[in-house]
């Protein structure tokens, strides 16, 4: 029987829409807006920004939008909690007003030239390999970038921001964040959980004054409440307490079920990625943290493939008309009749087999490695290429699990899947069979807003503590069991074929780099 006050808020800030959610203490959805947005305008090639105001009109908007459907309860709303896309960043002055558009995490410009890392740490980072890693770092930082090219706007900068802090204190007045919002190039000890050391390297990588940082709060923990203006805007009622949470993929892995370290958590999104939840701080590769989770005091060990499920709309958009077209004059979703071109092809793609680095990796794989598909034959068609797709990010991913398994020493015995690529039963399949383990599609869609309210239920006391709430509050949909043989085929080409691509490959990826200058060195 619930209470007067049982139900919790998740606004879910993502790259192309905002979301408002309303949950209950069973995990049940009861009410959903959501409003679509322009992912970026890009001013420059390569450049990705967006307005900073628009998430938040958008945000009044999905709100007021929740509002209109009948019987929502807002009166019987505890408190609410936010997530948002990651490493999209915001300069603010002393009243939290954008100086500039923000940089969106789909940004590619870099900054080149700048000083490397010195003293013992630039020697430390020469005698192990990893100066070209510390290099790409600098160079991807934004605030470096607007240090460099944007002067005027740093020194106007009085706090800089990911959209998580910019929309907290456009709820609350205050300049707070999350600790479990903290993913991207700034100077943050993500084995401590807090801003890094006075000594630490990445303050030399990412020269800033520590007070343009916003305070952290640990997750599940109240970042403050609703102001009267943040009220107006929204909707929302005045002193509404909001409770930290932290990133959408963060959210994403515990909203799934992904609490206990065995527990692998697939994101078929734009950047696909496997993650796993621990207690202790371990970097699967060197300089490469764990991010924070959105559990107190716990990682998520993370393996990701950036261009991920981007090959997949990639597909759709330059080979898929036909599908696109019949789906529109049949009224049925475009993503049905992808179904079926999966089924067109055998499993294993008669031998078509794909590396999806699409975009340069930083350690693993290297900076020079680019996307590959070998073993075309007369016989493949762009059925053949779909599902080849799916598999060579499906191989990915388990090595990625692997990699995982062997730094660890936790065996990972089941798998939960989220994102746009999980609605494809097809996709689901074809994953159990490459990993050889139970699949599981939660019982809904939007565990990244659930995380979130994970953390609401836990941080006001509404449920005692994530063990209980993620039992409560998250469930199987439906379970895809491994084919024992589909699986001993995809085993096959997963160890004597993908496997060994790109040692043999990387070679020539090099090559490639030298002649043509792409990827370009750090």
């Amino acid at each position: 029987m619930t209470h007067s006050q049982d139900y919790i808020l998740a606004i879910d800030v993502g790259t192309q829409s905002v979301r408002a959610l309303i949950f209950d203490l069973q995990g049940r959805m009861i009410a959903k807006a959501q409003i679509p947005i322009n992912p970026y305008v890009s001013p420059h090639p390569g450049w990705a920004e967006q307005e900073a105001d628009l998430y938040w009109r958008t945000l009044c908007e999905a709100c007021h939008q929740l509002w209109e459907i009948p019987d929502v309860p807002k009166a019987a709303l505890a408190g609410m909690a936010l997530t948002t896309q990651r490493a999209t960043v915001v300069n603010v002055d002393a009243e939290g007003a954008p100086l500039r558009p923000a940089i969106v995490w789909l940004d590619q410009r870099r900054t080149e030239g700048l000083k490397p890392v010195r003293g013992l740490w630039g020697l430390a980072f020469w005698i192990v390999g990893m100066s070209e890693t510390v290099a790409y770092f600098q160079a991807e930082a934004e605030a470096n970038w607007i240090r460099t090219h944007q002067p005027e706007i740093w020194a106007q900068t009085h706090k800089f921001l990911f959209l998580s802090g910019y929309l907290t204190h456009k709820l609350t007045g205050r300049f707070v964040d999350s600790v479990g919002c903290q993913v991207g190039y700034i100077p943050f000890d993500y084995k401590r959980l807090q801003w890094a050391k006075p000594r630490d390297w990445k303050w030399q990588a990412v020269p800033m004054d520590r007070d343009v940082l916003p305070e952290l709060i640990p997750p599940a923990q109240v970042l403050g409440e609703v102001t009267a203006e943040a009220a107006a805007a929204t909707g929302l009622p005045v002193g509404l307490p909001i409770i930290a949470a932290a990133a959408d993929k963060a959210c994403e892995v515990i909203g799934a079920g992904s609490l206990d370290s065995h527990i692998g958590c697939l994101s078929y999104g734009t950047t696909a990625t496997i993650n796993t939840t621990h207690r202790k701080y371990m970097e699967v590769i060197p300089l490469i943290p764990p991010y924070p989770a959105a559990v107190p005091d716990h990682y998520s060990l993370e393996m990701q493939i950036y261009r991920g499920y981007w090959m997949v709309s990639w597909f759709k958009r330059e080979f898929g008309l036909r599908e696109r077209r019949l789906a529109a004059d049949r009224g049925v979703e475009p993503e049905d009749l992808f179904d079926n071109l999966v089924e067109q092809a055998p499993p294993g793609s008669m031998g078509l087999t794909l590396q999806p680095y699409w975009s340069p990796g930083i350690k693993m794989p290297g900076p020079e490695a680019k996307g590959a598909i070998i073993g075309f034959g007369d016989v493949h068609t762009r059925a053949h290429l779909y599902r080849a797709i799916l598999e060579g990010v499906a191989y990915a991913l388990r090595e990625g699990k692997e990699r995982t398994e062997r730094r660890t020493r936790v065996p990972i015995t089941e798998l939960r899947v989220s994102g746009g690529g999980s609605q494809s039963d097809a996709a689901m399949q074809l994953t159990a069979d490459v990993f050889g383990l139970p699949t599981i599609r939660p019982h809904l869609y939007e565990t990244s807003g659930l995380g979130a309210a994970i953390d609401v239920a836990v941080g006001l006391g509404l449920h005692s503590d994530f063990e209980t709430a993620v039992r409560e509050m998250t469930h199987f949909g439906q379970v895809f069991e491994p084919n024992p043989e589909t699986r001993d085929i995809y085993d096959g080409l997963y160890q004597r074929v993908y496997k060994e691509m790109y040692p043999r490959l990387q070679p020539l990826y090099e090559e490639i780099r030298e002649i043509t200058g792409y990827p370009g060195k750090v």
